[in-house]
This record gives C-alpha cells, sequence and structure tokens, in this order.
C-alpha cells in the first residue's frame, strides 16, 4: 500500500495521521451532462483529464468522474416521454452486460491501472433520484408533482434505476478495480417533499445502491450536494451506510465538527465553497492557508479530510490545492 493510500483508509477509519488529507474534484469534459453515446470525444477527455490530473498535481486521492455517463440512455429517454406518473411503470432494469455499465466499467479499470495503486480511487455515481433529476429538465417540480400524483409509481421507476445504478456499482468495484463509489444525493428540491415523504419514497433506492456497493466490498463515500446553493436536510442521511460523508459545509453553515458529530463520528470531507465566488477560487495563498488552519482548529485533525462542497470550477488553478495541503501539514 503506498503512503497515500494508507494515509486516507487511515483517515477514513478515524485512525491518527501524519497529516490532513485532501481532495479536490472537478468535471473534465465541456458539458458533463451530456452522452458520449452522442459526443463520442467525452470518453477521451475524461481519461485524459484525469491522468493529466493526477501527473500534474499528485493527489491524496482520486474522484473518477462520470462525465458523459450520468444516466442510462434508455431510462432517461422513458422519464422524458413521461407525462403522468403511471408512465413510469414502463421503465425496465438493464442486464449487467448492457453496455453503459460495460464501457463505465472500462473506463474505470483504465484509470486504476494507470494510477490506482498508489492512491485510492472512487468512482461518481448518481443516486437514483439525482438521475432522474439530471435526466430531464424541471426534474426537482416534476418528480415533487409524480410523488403526489401516485408515490407508488415513483418508488417503482427509482426502484429500477436502482438496480441498475446497483449493478453497475457492483461492477466498477469487483471488476473496475475502484475503491469504492462516491454517491451523490440531494434532497428534493421542493418544500412538499419532507423528511418522512422522502424517507418513505426516496431513500430506499438510495440504501440498495450503498448496500450494493457495501457488499462488492468497496469503501464508500456518500455526498451530499450543495451543487449551485441547493439546500438539504442533513438529518435525512445521517444513517445512511457509507463510511465517510461529503456535505456541503459551507452552504448548510454546518461546521465539518458539527457534521461529525451529525454522522456518529464518521469521517467527513469538505470545509471549503466550491464556487468561483469561494476563498477557494478567489483568495490568496496567504487568505486559504489562514482558513486551513482555522478549519482544523475547529474540527481536530482526525477522521477530517479537506475538500470542497461539491465539484470545483474546471479553470482552477492547481496551486491552490497544494496550498490547501500545505497548510495542513
Amino acid at each position: 500500500m503506498s503512503n497515500k493510500r494508507e494515509l486516507v483508509f487511515d483517515a477514513f477509519n478515524n485512525k491518527k495521521t501524519e497529516r490532513v488529507p485532501v481532495g479536490f474534484w472537478f468535471h473534465y469534459t465541456q458539458n458533463e451532462l451530456l452522452s458520449a453515446y452522442d459526443k463520442p470525444e467525452m470518453r477521451e477527455q475524461n481519461l485524459s483529464g484525469h491522468k493529466y490530473f493526477v501527473e500534474t498535481f499528485k493527489p491524496d486521492f482520486v474522484k473518477l468522474m462520470s462525465d458523459g455517463y450520468f444516466f442510462e440512455p434508455s431510462t432517461a429517454a422513458a422519464l422524458n416521454k413521461a407525462s403522468k406518473a403511471s408512465d413510469l411503470y414502463s421503465l425496465k432494469p438493464i442486464k449487467s452486460d448492457d453496455k453503459w455499465i460495460r464501457d463505465q466499467v472500462s473506463l474505470v479499470k483504465e484509470l486504476t491501472d494507470t494510477f490506482g495503486k498508489e492512491v485510492a480511487t472512487f468512482y461518481n455515481i448518481f443516486a437514483p433520484a439525482t438521475a432522474f433529476k439530471w435526466a430531464i429538465q424541471g426534474a426537482d417540480k416534476k418528480l415533487a408533482s409524480f410523488i403526489k400524483e401516485d408515490k407508488f409509481a415513483v418508488i417503482y421507476a427509482l426502484g429500477v434505476i436502482a438496480q441498475n445504478t446497483a449493478r453497475l456499482a457492483n461492477a466498477v468495484i469487483s471488476e473496475g478495480k475502484a475503491d469504492g463509489i462516491y454517491l451523490s444525493t440531494q434532497s428534493i428540491q421542493d418544500i412538499s417533499i419532507g423528511p418522512d415523504l422522502y424517507d418513505e419514497v426516496i431513500s430506499p433506492s438510495e440504501l440498495a445502491v450503498l448496500t450494493a456497493a457495501n457488499a462488492a466490498g468497496g469503501t464508500n463515500i456518500l455526498h451530499i450536494c450543495g451543487y449551485e446553493g441547493a439546500r438539504n436536510n442533513l438529518s435525512i442521511f445521517k444513517n445512511y451506510p457509507a463510511k465517510v460523508i461529503n456535505f456541503a459545509s459551507v452552504v448548510e453553515e454546518v461546521s465539518l465538527a458539527e457534521g461529525k458529530k451529525l454522522f456518529g463520528g464518521k469521517a467527513v470531507i469538505g470545509g471549503f465553497a466550491n464556487t468561483k465566488k469561494g476563498l477557494l477560487y478567489t483568495g490568496t495563498k496567504e487568505e486559504i492557508q489562514k482558513e486551513t488552519k482555522r478549519i482544523l482548529a475547529e474540527s481536530g485533525k482526525t477522521g477530517i479530510i479537506l475538500g470542497a462542497d461539491c465539484t470545483v470550477p474546471k479553470d482552477i488553478d492547481f496551486e491552490r490545492f497544494e496550498w490547501v495541503r500545505e497548510a495542513a501539514k
């Protein structure tokens, strides 16, 4: 095991480490929401981007991006055609040898073969409801509308997506040799979907994916996404069976120390805003290192991984990540 792999897994296990690990990530394609089946060049952009980042910055660990493969094409097409909740019953699970799964396994395997022995790798996968939202426009409102119309149809649809996603999670860990998945979830951005309804309709599909990833032997990260200022009820996720939690500490105004307590002492990732208005992107070296030390003074150094609320801007200078790592030493 390389020193960085040991460092990261020790931090994940709340062991004392020689320094606090640092983890930042961003997308490698111009528009990650597009499909690699429509834009084949996205795959090579994604592969070459990862390799350049690892060679240049030498990160402590790597979140492997799924740009171009955010949602399974046939499922996305069916979701876009659905005009009423009952239409969701047309969804069917894909097979384990489906091209969407096999293409991602080969992508992950090429990256883990390249640098997986040196750094831990975690593949980005969207939770079923989040994949639903990404697949169609106005998705939060549409999903909320379908839940109010026929929650059982939504439970069925999310269950189908969960089967597909669970198969993907198993394959990228067992065959692609990723160390785990990075499961991205987000509360439904509609006030009508409260914690109880979320727990009944949404959570089972998310738990199914995490259960499959755990069964495959993965060390798995749960990301509670605050992208573009989305707010989450963090308590919904406090008992999810993930090893590590990455939540939007700046957006949620919840410190890493508070988050660690909320999640039962699990290791947490975060600390910095991820936008172009945030300190990580705009600040001087002195300002960023001062904030790094402030965060660690507040949170302690055990089970803490410094990172951001979500993906950082594509054009950020890697030197800024190094400033954080340097101060964390």
